[in-house]
């Protein structure tokens, strides 16, 4: 079973994947593996990123679909065939300390919570799959997000269907 851990940078991925491979889950991320197949194309200067195509991502993951579970971590993790999807989502004003805590330009910030808000990788994880959960990582530590992705392995899915987050609030403060 593959299941794609995603979300806007700064949403606790990397750090709940780490929880969840110390709990014997094979945890794979995203980027390791563009590294690896080269799958990096070409770099937007502007946005400071390199270029995937989705297709490659899918083929290049598919060793690791079978019936155990593994956890492929990234934000583009959705965009490959996946048995669930998790889409980690953070408050927008949470976000941008978290990202700027990390030395990133106020521009790359304010382009990362926008995309939060707005719930980019929330839609694009409905459009290209079945079964999409969202979890609200805000306030919550490594330990207790892990809990409830294996929550929703378990098949305890109520409080985590997708659309149930909403940051309207944080956006209307905006203008």
């Amino acid at each position: 079973m593959l299941i794609a851990l995603t979300g806007t940078p700064g949403t606790g991925k990397t750090t709940v994947g780490t929880e969840l491979m110390s709990r014997g889950i094979p945890v794979h991320e995203v980027s390791d593996i563009a590294k690896e197949k080269g799958l990096l194309k070409e770099k937007d200067i502007k946005r400071d990123s390199y270029d995937i195509d989705p297709d490659e991502l899918d083929e290049a993951v598919d060793h690791l679909r079978g019936d155990e579970r593994t956890v492929l971590v990234g934000h583009l993790a959705h965009l490959v065939d996946a048995d669930i999807v998790i889409v980690l989502r953070c408050r927008p004003s949470v976000l941008e300390e978290r990202l700027a805590s990390r030395g990133w330009s106020p521009k790359k910030v304010r382009e990362n919570a926008e995309a939060e808000a707005v719930d980019t990788i929330l839609i694009e994880a409905l459009e290209l799959n079945d079964t999409v959960y969202e979890l609200d990582t805000t306030e919550m530590d490594p330990v207790s997000v892990a809990e409830a992705v294996f929550e929703i392995l378990d098949g305890k899915t109520d409080k985590y269907g997708a659309g149930n987050i909403d940051w309207s609030d944080e956006v209307l403060k905006w203008y």
